[in-house]
């Protein structure tokens, strides 16, 4: 009878020693699908491809980052752009995933397609530790994207009223260049200069390349950067234009809705006037 108290009272007891260790085990690790991280396995690639420029303390003060036009991201502060999940709050583990193999565009931070689903998931599991945010906050709620309905010429324009109405113009400039008057004046969160988006030079988006992206970033805002968010200001038809609508800012980009507004006189001539011109040597180009 002693005995088998004995062992009862030893099997609490390294169960108890045991709590500790596998607290920190599920505080290490994420889940994305069927795709477990570990963040133990996610620090030997940090410091293998992340530290010079996120630096060793994941504040982004790599060596790198002086030589950077735009400072890596702080994983400390743990401010993110491309996100879910509404502004403010922290993204999902997805959203972080999707970055890593995405990468970020017109910055330094490349695609890691290069990286296996398990490598990019235990490199997401490791950024995590970097911040206290982690342990205190949860993510957000990825927001509601309803269906995006087909894009029509009426929708185009209305698009293009909430482009001024909402003063867009004033920092991605009248006709999506990225030289708005404010443009010059804007600074992140990193107190450095930041450009607005280009729509007439980019094809590809900071948080991806669909409709769909693009509508998140409405909703979202990029966190971090003068970008806001409009989800308590337009309703989801109304981004839905305003989407469209800048789909025709693209002009060398080939898309459903630069179709449709091209078959219009005033699509046909403001693409005309857009298009770049000149000798192959681009003496005498105008934009």
């Amino acid at each position: 009878m002693r005995a088998n108290k004995s062992m009862q009272w030893m099997f609490l007891a390294a169960a108890l020693l045991a709590l500790p260790s596998l607290a920190i085990a599920q505080q290490g690790e994420i889940h994305v699908g069927k795709v477990t991280g570990h963040s133990d396995a996610g620090k030997q690639l940090y410091f293998r491809f992340c530290w010079g420029c996120h630096g060793f303390r994941g504040d982004g003060n790599g060596e790198n980052g002086p030589y950077l036009n735009i400072l890596p991201r702080n994983f400390v502060a743990a401010t993110f752009k491309c996100r879910s999940t509404p502004t403010g709050t922290l993204p999902t583990d997805e959203d972080l995933y999707d970055s890593v193999g995405r990468g970020f565009t017109n910055s330094n931070m490349p695609a890691w397609i290069s990286l296996t689903k398990q490598q990019r998931a235990d490199m997401v599991a490791f950024i995590k530790t970097f911040s206290p945010r982690w342990k205190t906050d949860k993510p957000g709620d990825p927001i509601n994207v309803p269906a995006e309905p087909a894009a029509t010429l009426d929708g185009i324009k209305h698009g293009k009223e909430l482009f001024t109405k909402l003063e867009c113009w004033k920092c991605h400039g009248p006709e999506g260049r990225g030289d708005g008057p404010s443009a010059s004046t804007l600074t992140d969160s990193n107190e450095q200069p930041i450009r607005p988006y280009n729509f007439a030079e980019g094809s590809h988006f900071k948080c991806g390349t669909t409709n769909h992206d693009l509508y998140k970033i409405f909703m979202t805002g990029l966190d971090g950067t003068p970008m806001p968010s409009f989800a308590d200001v337009i309703k989801p038809e109304d981004a839905w234009d305003l989407v469209h609508y800048l789909r025709t800012l693209q002009v060398n980009h080939k898309s459903p809705e630069l179709a449709l507004w091209m078959g219009t006189k005033e699509g046909a001539e403001f693409v005309k006037a857009q298009k770049v011109g000149g000798t192959p040597t681009g003496s005498g180009i105008k934009q």
